[in-house]
């Protein structure tokens, strides 16, 4: 959920469960402000309502969905710089395979 998202430049709702899925969906949210944590209730459920509050905020024209959309492909662009030729990504990769070989 998180890194796949932020080098595609996707908004995501994050209804995280176990495991690494409660830091990806904080630091969607919190950190790189490219997506919303679904509430629970009381029973630790997600229900309807809070999934189309999360895609209205999303998807709407409110401030906080443009602000996150527009984070989104912010990322996106960091994401392709870093992976390209010369790229920061690109640079560490190529400096691993040369002290293995």
């Amino acid at each position: 959920m998180g890194l796949e998202s932020l080098v595609t430049g996707v908004p995501v709702v994050g209804c995280p469960r176990m495991a690494d899925q409660m830091t990806n969906a904080k630091l969607l949210e919190d950190m790189w402000e490219t997506g919303l944590r679904a509430a629970v209730n009381e029973e630790d459920m997600v229900e309807r309502e809070e999934i189309k509050r999360c895609l209205d905020t999303l998807m709407g024209g409110g401030e906080r969905g443009k602000v996150i959309r527009q984070n989104a492909i912010k990322w996106k662009g960091l994401a392709m710089e870093a992976v390209k030729e010369a790229g920061s990504s690109h640079k560490n990769l190529k400096q691993f395979l040369e002290r293995l070989g």
